[in-house]
């Protein structure tokens, strides 16, 4: 036995450590499962295995040091599972490895600085992963077959290293980290495509080294702090044939003018909002909502025949040596997993050559009916491949042992690895007529009795272990089937299957909570009640279950787990899984150990939180919610930010919950306009809701700058957003129009830098303006809060990135060499009093 291909096969339970005993394996494709458990070491033990795909899954526990024997594994594709844990270094001796995927876990720790050492890897993308802030190794620079690097969404920090020795880097994405410092000026491989350094703490000016890349088809250096002049040389090189694209992401930066001429070719699109060089009228062209020259060229067949010329199941062949060609084709899903460009248009001829090269069939014969990028990112395509035309005699359907070494040669992995289009899986092989009879080695909505009985006999003779194997496959693809008949039977609810999370049980629900006992209760809101649980592993979380009759129902139920689901960022919860079973609706998240930011400002809470654990929070909860504007595919509006929808881990890190009321931000219309809205259903908080919003039902994210603008002023006054008839925003506003502003403040959180304070007040008052365009965007929230955080003395810094929040004892003012130079106790300051340096005692709320 060489290949055990279970692809796409809604299986269950954990991965059987027997496999480590078939030694001829070449091929574990377990991928688009929902496995559990974690990692056999036993797999570690496989001599021949060429390819690991355990992809899509819902895996846990750490990688095993036994996985460093895989001398022959080109491929290790482990991502968007939750494994977690260090990278061990001990792969960095894998001589083969090519591919290397771990994207979307829970990786921590560091990245090895061993992995420079691979000698044949091409593909190293641990993106949306939780690295403890730990920094890019300077020998990543020495990888010299390395094609993409991918570690968006890390946590790293510290500079970028020296990248200019890597000969093919074609693909670079460190954007969403905390790295600092200057770009390297050293240019990078000539064959770039991608470069992506956006949202990160990088300043000094943009180097002239980007100036001279022809493939480059985006540079994004947003949401960073790069000042000086950008130079026309990035585009002036550019032919104007509208086919290779150029993307210029520079928003929100310090950028102060454009040396050049700032005439673009039709084919490069340039933002730049957010800049002081939009002050200029001469550059206003460039600084709106929309980029000129945004466009895409469409690539439909135009192939016009007479109607009802091709009876059903044949249709043309689009790209046929003469017109209206009928032809049955066959149907494939087909996903690229990291492809190494951002624009696929230039390289669609490419594509058809490398694919019907590596299948040994004419260009003509494969058409591209549709293709859809897709979080990664990756990108999906439905192909359709015809058969040859000859003459006029020629067949108009592929013999079946033709069908079934297009199939083997998909399957097997048979088509030439290549750097620029990175590894592929198929996701479907659909036969229809006149096909349906061929019988070929493919991936499937399920598995068959009668399909593993044959495998089960091909491996009587030799492999009595395998038999093991595949009957354990057979038992739990079954108890699945009977899962899902039963809750058709029982329950009239929508069965869910949803990649990336997993899928509990009733009684397992009911064993992590002790049946749900009430000492096990650690909260109640309107959708439910919320319980501590522990689950079989030993991994804590928090089971939110709905109540019956709650406000929020299936609806809500299923927007939060697709949207939980695909979002990734250290400060957004974690949805570990779901339950819909036995008439009950449960969410299960990481459990956050210090409850929710409300417990924290309430008069009750015996933990006050310094101001600069608050500032912490904040510039925490804004990140996260950036993320959502910003990076999540599609964007995300959250629609009910607030302080108890706002979770503490056990580090006081701040992390944004409750997705249940979220919508999607607009997307692009047929004309490639994105509206400024989402016209919807007031839904929220009152409080916190956006004025505009309540007003005309008109969504937007400012809407959720409003909302965040009201946490902010809770952080600093301790008061909840309407009681007894007050409201907050109008409340801090009155005392700020009066210079009383410090007479707000909250006084259980110790001495804090004056200076900051008022920033951070004044910030929060404009995210909280009526009109919609007054408020900043929440990429300039995120960059103010930042400038406050680096006001802050290093030692209020420092002490709030410690577990437990001080213990309210008043803090030594800095000395007279600080950079903030006004330091009060706020529960010693009021108002007006300030300006005569009288400091009268206030009672603390």
């Amino acid at each position: 036995m060489k290949r055990l291909n279970f692809m796409w096969n809604n299986i269950s339970g954990s991965i059987p450590k027997e496999i480590g005993n078939i030694t001829a394996l070449e091929l574990l494709l377990l991928n688009g499962n929902q496995l559990t458990g974690s990692l056999p070491e036993e797999l570690g033990y496989l001599p021949n295995l060429d390819r690991i795909q355990i992809d899509q899954n819902q895996i846990s526990g750490r990688i095993p040091k036994s996985f460093a024997n895989l001398n022959k594994t080109k491929h290790f594709h482990m991502n968007n599972n939750s494994i977690s844990g260090q990278i061990p270094p001990e792969l960095a001796i894998l001589p083969n490895l090519v591919h290397f995927l771990l994207d979307n876990n829970n990786l921590s720790g560091y990245l090895p600085p061993e992995f420079s050492k691979l000698p044949n890897l091409h593909i190293l993308q641990v993106d949306n992963n939780n690295f403890d802030g730990s920094t890019i190794p300077e020998s990543y620079g020495d990888m010299s077959k390395l094609f993409k690097l991918s570690l968006r969404n890390c946590n790293l920090q510290g500079p970028i290293p020296d990248l200019s020795r890597i000969p093919q880097l074609g693909y670079l994405d460190l954007g969403s980290n905390q790295l600092n410092g200057s770009i390297p000026p050293k240019k990078l491989a000539v064959n770039i495509t991608t470069i992506d350094l956006s949202n990160n703490h990088l300043t000094g000016t943009i180097p002239s080294n980007f100036s001279d890349l022809p493939l480059l088809q985006r540079l994004s250096l947003s949401n960073n702090s790069l000042s000086g002049n950008l130079s026309s040389t990035i585009w002036q090189s550019r032919t104007s044939n509208g086919i290779e694209r150029l993307i210029l992401e520079m928003q929100n930066n310090n950028l102060s003018n454009i040396m050049g001429s700032t005439n673009l070719p039709p084919n490069v699109s340039l933002w730049l909002q957010g800049n002081p060089l939009c002050t200029n009228s001469n550059l206003i062209q460039f600084c709106g909502s929309e980029s000129a020259n945004n466009s895409e060229d469409s690539t439909k067949s135009t192939v016009i025949c007479q109607s009802q010329s091709c009876p059903p199941p044949y249709e043309y062949s689009p790209k046929a040596p003469v017109d209206c060609f009928c032809a049955a084709p066959l149907l494939f899903g087909y996903r690229l997993k990291s492809p190494g460009f951002w624009d696929f248009l230039p390289y669609q001829n490419s594509f058809y050559e490398y694919l019907t090269s590596g299948l040994s069939l004419y260009t003509y014969q494969l058409y591209i009916d549709s293709f859809n990028w897709q979080e990664g990112p990756r990108l999906g395509m439905s192909l359709k491949l015809f058969p040859e035309y000859v003459n006029n005699k020629s067949s108009h359907t592929f013999n079946g042992s033709e069908v079934r070494r297009i199939g083997s040669m998909f399957t097997g992995w048979k088509i030439p690895d290549s750097d620029v289009f990175g590894p592929y899986e198929l996701i479907s092989f659909t036969l229809l007529d006149p096909y349906k009879d061929v019988v070929v080695n493919s991936p499937s909505s399920g598995i068959s009795k009668g399909a593993l009985a044959g495998i089960v006999l091909g491996a009587v003779a030799g492999a009595v272990t395998l038999s093991a194997i595949v009957s354990l496959l057979i038992l739990r693809v079954h108890r699945r089937d009977y899962h899902a008949v039963s809750k058709r039977r029982h329950s009239s609810k929508i069965l869910i299957k949803i990649d990336g999370v997993r899928d509990f049980s009733y009684r397992e629900m009911a064993l992590a909570t002790n049946n749900f006992n009430s000492s096990t209760l650690v909260g109640q809101g309107g959708y439910g009640k919320v319980y501590k649980g522990i689950l079989a592993d030993g991994t804590l979380v928090a089971i939110k279950r709905a109540q019956e009759g709650s406000i929020q129902g299936e609806k809500e139920f299923l927007t939060e787990i697709q949207l939980l689901s695909r979002v990734h960022h250290r400060n957004l919860v974690s949805l570990i899984g779901y339950c819909d079973e036995e008439e009950e609706q449960m969410l299960v998240y990481e459990f956050m150990s210090n409850g929710t930011l409300r417990d924290h400002l309430s008069a009750n809470s015996k933990k006050p939180l310094s101001f600069a654990m608050r500032l912490r929070i904040a510039l925490g909860s804004a990140k996260g919610i950036i993320y959502l504007h910003t990076e999540a595919d599609p964007p995300i509006f959250h629609r009910d930010i607030k302080a108890s929808n706002i979770l503490l881990d056990s580090k006081f890190i701040a992390k944004v919950a409750d997705f249940g009321l979220s919508r999607l931000a607009p997307v692009p219309d047929i004309e490639g306009i994105v509206p400024a809205h989402v016209s919807t259903v007031v839904k929220g908080t009152p409080g916190y809701l956006d004025p505009e919003y309540f007003l005309t039902h008109k969504l937007t994210d400012k809407s959720d700058v409003y909302s965040l603008g009201v946490v902010f002023l809770e952080l600093l006054t301790g008061m909840q957003p309407i009681s007894h008839g007050k409201n907050i925003v109008r409340e801090v506003n009155v005392a700020y129009q009066s210079d009383m502003v410090f007479s707000v403040i909250d006084g259980r959180m110790g001495s804090y830098p004056s200076g900051c304070v008022e920033k951070f007040l004044a910030l929060a008052l404009k995210c909280c303006q009526d009109e919609t365009d007054a408020r900043p965007t929440m990429a300039e929230v995120v960059r103010e809060l930042e400038n406050i955080w680096f006001m802050m003395p290093e030692s209020d810094t420092s002490a709030a990135e410690s577990v437990v929040p001080p213990s309210g004892k008043e803090v030594t003012p800095p000395s007279s060499s600080s950079n903030v130079k006004s330091f009060y106790v706020s529960s010693d300051v009021s108002g007006s009093d300030l300006v005569s340096g009288v400091m009268p005692t206030i009672t603390p709320r």
